[in-house]
């Protein structure tokens, strides 16, 4: 029972996810002027993008407040909507579990530095943004590239 169950789930996001490719997938402006509409999933990129260096700038500064303060808005970045979620899940695959991973990493590094900036931790605060860096890194690295060649039909 609980088999059919989640074949019917299944079947009704890959029949969603039909439709939405069917349709276009996307409405609004052509940011590139290719004909390609970005995901708000670039826009949420951007904004993480602005708040590592903005992390970057806090430690150089030792305004650990404001460090902390940053970590927690990369920790609770947000979501795309959830018809892009769908593109998105359909697109993965059986890789769903990875970007999940990738995913819970960043935010689990995120809010290991809000934790330590909030003591003050200089030399904590440099290894838990290393270890966010490289959360961010492992999944660009590893994904970015199909990503961007699905969504975007270019590197």
């Amino acid at each position: 029972m609980t088999h059919n169950l989640r074949y019917i789930k299944q079947t009704a996001l890959l029949m969603i996810v039909l439709i939405i490719t069917a349709a276009g997938g996307a409405t609004g402006a052509d940011a590139d002027g290719d004909g390609v509409v970005p995901l708000a999933l670039r826009a949420i990129m951007d904004e993480l993008n602005r708040n590592m260096r903005a992390v970057t700038d806090a430690v150089s500064l030792e305004n650990w407040e404001q460090a902390a303060i940053t970590a927690l808005r990369i920790a609770d970045h947000p979501q795309p909507p959830m018809m892009e979620k769908l593109r998105i899940l359909s697109f993965a695959g059986s890789d769903v579990r990875k970007f999940k991973n990738f995913n819970s990493q960043t935010r689990l590094a995120a809010t290991h530095l809000e934790e330590v900036a909030g003591k003050a931790d200089g030399q904590a605060v440099i290894a838990a943004f290393a270890a966010l860096q490289s959360s961010c890194l492992d999944c660009h690295q590893d994904l970015r590239k199909p990503f961007k060649e699905h969504f975007y039909g270019r590197q």
